[in-house]
């Protein structure tokens, strides 16, 4: 028990002392995992409309495809991500690998399936004259698609907590396909792994503590938009 009681010393000590390393993992996650949250909502909050309003052939199969997404193992999404953006991938002109970029496109992956899921979901929710009732108003596709996700904006931000809480904390593919490179791709998760690895706790605490704040903050969004869906 010494040894993680020293550890979380050292862990406090390096969060207060602002420790650059231990800084630059948590700068690193907070950039990525913003950036990948904000495309994943600007892609699938429309899906998600579509895929909850829409009625069209093959909707069953792709709800079905959809909600066996949402358990899409990460370390399967950065196998794929590295096999198309290595040098012999179709993408791997694009330099993507062992970049920001590229753990970004792994990650929205990740979001995607979470957001189009919990958008429809809200979305076939709804009240059902909604629609006619913008339609008889003369409103455009466009003009019904933001005010139905308008209504619907306490679920698709929950969505988006949701999913955000799933890529802050993933491992599998910020390791494989951001390379783990120190001051350049190494999150908050794969500095965990490393250091924990090389006997490193106290950085390993500090980085879990500042986790386990994220994981605190997410599941507080979560209650709060929680109730004020249910308004």
């Amino acid at each position: 028990m010494d040894y993680i009681l020293s550890g979380l010393l050292q862990a406090f000590d390096l969060l207060l002392s602002g420790h650059a390393e231990t800084y630059s993992s948590i700068r690193i996650t907070v950039g990525v995992s913003t950036m990948s949250i904000l495309t994943s909502l600007a892609i699938g909050a429309p899906l998600g409309f579509l895929l909850g309003h829409a009625r069209f052939p093959g909707r069953r199969a792709l709800r079905m495809l959809v909600d066996t997404l949402l358990s899409f193992p990460t370390v399967v999404i950065g196998l794929l991500v590295y096999a198309l953006l290595s040098h012999r991938g179709p993408l791997g002109e694009w330099g993507l690998l062992f970049t920001l970029p590229g753990i970004a496109i792994g990650q929205v992956i990740l979001g995607l399936p979470i957001i189009i899921a919990m958008t429809a979901n809200a979305v076939e929710g709804m009240d059902s004259r909604l629609g006619p009732t913008l339609r008889t108003l003369g409103a455009s596709s466009r003009q019904e698609l933001l005010t139905t996700l308008y209504e619907a904006r306490y679920h698709v931000a929950l969505a988006a907590v949701a999913a955000y809480g799933r890529i802050v904390s993933e491992v599998g593919i910020s390791m494989m396909v951001g390379g783990n490179i120190k001051w350049h791709t190494r999150t908050i998760t794969t500095a965990i792994a490393l250091e924990t690895g090389k006997g490193q706790f106290a950085m390993g605490i500090a980085l879990g503590l500042v986790l386990l704040m994220v994981a605190f903050m997410v599941n507080l969004s979560v209650v709060s938009l929680r109730r004020l869906a249910g308004k």
